[in-house]
């Protein structure tokens, strides 16, 4: 990636280049189209013998056409970034967004698709409709609880993995860093009290992914807009009713049963996972001081994290991370996702499970400490671009050793598509600034 260029205002900035370009991604021809003859081949007559072969072995799409290499951003607009349910049409430019970070650092052709869907049934109807088309979907900015019964739908019922980057990304990228923070504080994962600040897609997930990667649930404790998630609390049974899966985490988390608030159950952590809502003064110095020393606290709230660092580290907390790039320790999505479908759709993965995420997780971590690690630089960066063939060969590893590849690879094999996959889309966007197909701002 090239060296990061010095931006005034983002917003006025995003503004004036979203109109002066139109478009973050567009599509572009992947032959050669040589003469007039040339469409023979690539469309009719000679298409035909492919469409004939593909409908003997279904298969046979994911080698003949872009199907390998494509994954659709689906997103109803119901919740978006931090601005809420703002609609599809205004989640455009968030998509695009994706879009382009898929393709710059993953090399995956991902499209943009807000949709005007009014149920959750309808937007998986909606997903299933995509499948003869994509080796993948990532769904995207979709409101709570809703987003969990798609994700757990269309798990059971697609062949091409299904991914919602709130939840699995976010809760992928949290375990990432705190294995590293935790190496750093001398702790290990089981055994450490966790408190996790926020009952919404990324700390649901978090708390079955940290689970399966070896902490103990009754070390967790989950807060949501009422307090502490516990099976006392009066309104337990319309959870059971209204969100079957914060009910979940107050039949399994808690072992202490207690009740309160952020302050209660704060007393004696040691870790902090905030993904509540914007700060900066969602979490009270007072709330973190309690913690056990050399606590970790991460942050994660955009664009205004639930608390700052500085504040936190004013409180005693040892380690800080957000998911801003302009503090140390970014905890992004981003680290992971692009990594994650390039090694998913290398081997044609059928799902992406858990087991594939935790060790997506461990290699990033792993990525990280070869390179030296400290209180403010537990992960990589977006920068660090050679980290994601890496994580995506490690991805693809688990899914030939879960049984969900159709496509069984070798960690080289992985390595080298992944590397090659990639550095042809950084390539490509070299060539066309060169060339001026894509050209450069205004001044």
């Amino acid at each position: 990636m090239p060296r990061r260029k010095r931006v005034g205002d983002p917003s006025k900035e995003a503004l004036k280049l979203s109109k002066f370009y139109g478009a973050k991604v567009t599509s572009a021809p992947n032959v050669p189209v040589r003469s007039l003859s040339d469409f023979s081949i690539w469309y009719t007559p000679g298409v035909a013998a492919v469409s004939r072969a593909i409908a003997s072995d279904p298969d046979l799409a994911f080698e003949y056409t872009g199907r390998w290499n494509t994954v659709a951003i689906l997103t109803d607009g119901s919740r978006v970034l931090g601005l809420g349910k703002i609609g599809p049409v205004a989640a455009l430019p968030v998509m695009e967004g994706k879009a382009l970070i898929y393709n710059y650092l993953g090399g995956v052709n991902a499209v943009p698709l807000p949709v005007q869907t009014g149920s959750e049934e309808e937007l998986i109807a909606f997903a299933r409709a995509l499948e003869p088309a994509v080796g993948g979907i990532n769904l995207e900015d979709i409101e709570s609880p809703k987003c969990f019964e798609v994700l757990d739908t269309l798990r059971g019922k697609m062949a091409v993995p299904v991914w919602h980057d709130d939840q699995q990304g976010t809760a992928g990228v949290v375990l990432a860093g705190l294995f590293n923070a935790l190496e750093l504080t001398d702790r290990k994962l089981r055994g450490s009290r966790i408190v996790l600040l926020g009952a919404g897609a990324a700390n649901v997930a978090a708390v079955r992914l940290l689970t399966e990667a070896g902490a103990d649930p009754h070390d967790i404790i989950v807060l949501d807009s009422k307090g502490i998630l516990q099976l006392e609390r009066e309104d337990v049974d319309q959870l059971s009713l209204r969100n079957r899966w914060k009910y979940d985490i107050a039949l399994t988390t808690n072992g202490d049963r207690r009740t309160g608030g952020v302050d209660d159950a704060l007393a004696g952590a040691d870790v902090l996972v905030a993904a509540a809502g914007q700060g900066p003064h969602l979490v009270r110095r007072s709330d973190v001081s309690l913690m056990n020393k050399r606590a970790i606290a991460f942050f994660l709230a955009n664009p205004v994290p639930e608390m700052l660092p500085s504040d936190a580290i004013a409180a005693g907390v040892e380690i800080v991370a957000t998911g801003r790039s302009d503090f140390p320790n970014q905890v992004n999505n981003s680290l992971l996702f692009p990594a994650i479908f390039r090694g998913a759709l290398d081997v044609r993965a059928r799902t992406i499970t858990d087991a594939m995420v935790i060790a997506a997780a461990n290699e990033l971590a792993a990525f990280a400490r070869r390179r030296g690690i400290d209180s403010t630089h537990i992960l990589p960066t977006m920068v660090e671009w050679e980290v994601y063939p890496r994580v995506a060969a490690t991805v693809g590893q688990a899914a030939v050793k879960g049984g969900q590849a159709r496509k069984k690879l070798t960690w080289k094999e992985s390595l080298r598509s992944a590397t090659d996959t990639i550095d042809r889309a950084r390539q490509t966007m070299a060539v066309l600034r060169r060339s001026g197909v894509i050209r450069e701002p205004p001044a």
